[in-house]
């Protein structure tokens, strides 16, 4: 066996073979916690969602979401509403209390190390572009407007373009730091498990509104650091899905 698949191997086994009281965690040298949330100009441009209660919905049984439930490549020219948009944001990402810490999602150690912006095309009422979500908040942040977002969005796909076609593309940048605070080198296979879990939520969550994501792991890595202005090595894009309407 190549040494390389036995190291990544050992990368997915259980973290038992670590002695927990051996690792040297900023949390047990009494470091602040990083913050679940980026920080970011409260000038910016904000847009206030609409409570995901107000999404209407094709269809609310999960056995029949789970039956449907597959990798769509195919999306019609229809835009998402706000509501919709807001509706995947809160399933992939929200508050089920008044609590950061506390999401639609499981992570471990309710650590949540991912920021989701959105590279939108065609959502009503919103403009093309790049855009943040603030959990806290249930708000969108305006990063920046792209020119052929199209054709940049594709890029850092690979190329891929279905991903272009979509009418918004899921981007999930990791912040590392998040994990490393409290669990030292175990992080990063939890984030890669917690990347999972977002992406099964988005999944179920289009297919109740009547539309497809395909999750994409197979991306340019700087051309979607540098869409997203992220630097890179303290955040980075990690896991992306495009989103759209399916059928005529």
């Amino acid at each position: 066996m190549k040494k390389e698949y036995q190291k990544l191997r050992e990368f997915l086994k259980s973290s038992e073979w670590v002695n927990k009281e051996q690792l040297e965690t900023p949390k047990d040298e009494g470091l602040d916690r990083p913050s679940a949330v980026k920080s970011y100009d409260k000038k910016s441009e904000i847009i206030e969602l609409p409570s995901p209660k107000d999404v209407q919905l094709d269809m609310d049984s999960i056995k029949k979401i789970l039956t449907k439930r597959k990798s769509r490549r195919s999306y019609n020219k229809e835009e998402l509403t706000i509501q919709e948009v807001s509706y995947l944001l809160w399933a992939t990402q929200g508050l089920r209390k008044d609590n950061i810490r506390l999401r639609t999602v499981p992570s471990g150690g309710a650590v949540h190390p991912f920021e989701t912006y959105l590279s939108l095309n065609r959502v009503e009422n919103l403009k093309k572009g790049i855009y943040r979500y603030l959990p806290d908040i249930h708000s969108l942040l305006f990063v920046k407007a792209v020119d052929d977002i199209k054709k940049k969005i594709t890029k850092a796909a690979n190329g891929q373009k279905f991903v272009g076609k979509a009418a918004v593309v899921f981007l999930w940048t990791v912040l590392p730091e998040r994990g490393e605070w409290k669990y030292d080198i175990l992080a990063h296979k939890l984030a890669a498990l917690d990347a999972g879990h977002i992406a099964q939520n988005l999944y179920l969550s289009v297919e109740s509104i009547g539309a497809g994501t395909c999750a994409v792991d197979a991306y340019n890595q700087k051309a979607a650091d540098e869409l997203l202005e992220v630097n890179g090595e303290d955040e980075f894009v990690m896991y992306m899905a495009p989103v759209g309407k399916i059928g005529e």
